[in-house]
């Protein structure tokens, strides 16, 4: 299996291109450049809870006194962030069981289902807000529709530059929404002051890295968000 000429491809996994023909040192390859990369996300990853623990802790209390008030979670985002903005949801409204059968006297606490929408799951409203209005209103237009004051938008975003994405934010703090952004690099736009009310900036060029610790920031955010409803944060 070889990848042909110097493209994106062959430049992240150059143990694939044309020349390398001897397997033991394509499998070495192979071992280093993945152990580079678990090197990578473990250490981005470790780096985040200086960076936001606090911050965290403070964004999940606002959650849950959002969630008791009745406040409903809309999540939304582009390309790979539009499927973690789907998990996202998904995770706040159907929460994973226990990892294991426990007896009655040791069981944890069930995890609370929270009211969550993913803006991203409805093709055909995304297709005709596209094809009616524009791409960039696709998630204003139902924060619009659907949210109130006290409700949390809650944007995903690589670049922190999405514009549909910050149009979002800013139909939410309209509305008097709570507003949670992921970003990447330095936060782009969504840095910006005003925009977001807690941004968790992934520090990373790596679009991969960046998608791979959002997904532990926000499972951390959840996490932190069912101990705040316990009073136990």
């Amino acid at each position: 299996m070889t990848i042909a000429g110097h493209g994106a491809a062959a430049s992240l996994y150059p143990f694939l291109s044309a020349g390398a023909s001897d397997l033991d040192a394509v499998r070495a390859e192979v071992s280093r450049s993945t152990a580079e990369k678990a090197r990578e996300i473990v250490e981005l990853r470790q780096s985040l809870a200086g960076r936001h623990g606090r911050q965290l802790v403070e964004c999940a209390r606002h959650l849950a006194a959002s969630f008791r008030a009745g406040g409903t979670l809309y999540t939304f985002g582009n390309g790979g962030s539009s499927t973690d903005a789907q998990d996202l949801a998904q995770l706040f409204l159907h929460p994973p069981p226990p990892a294991r059968p426990l007896p009655a006297t040791l069981a944890e606490p069930a995890f609370k289902p929270l009211p969550a929408i993913s803006l991203t799951h409805d093709v055909a409203v995304l297709t005709a807000l596209s094809n009616d209005v524009g791409f960039e209103v696709v998630f204003a237009r139902q924060l619009a529709a659907f949210a109130r004051a006290g409700d949390i938008a809650f944007g995903l975003s690589t670049s922190g530059g999405s514009p549909n994405a910050l149009r979002a934010f800013a139909e939410a703090a309209r509305l008097g929404m709570v507003t949670v952004g992921l970003a990447g690099y330095d936060g782009g736009a969504m840095a910006e002051p005003g925009v977001v009310d807690y941004l968790f900036v992934v520090p990373s060029s790596s679009v991969h890295r960046v998608q791979e610790a959002q997904t532990t920031v926000y499972h951390v955010l959840w996490e932190l968000t069912q101990q705040a409803l316990t009073a136990e944060l």
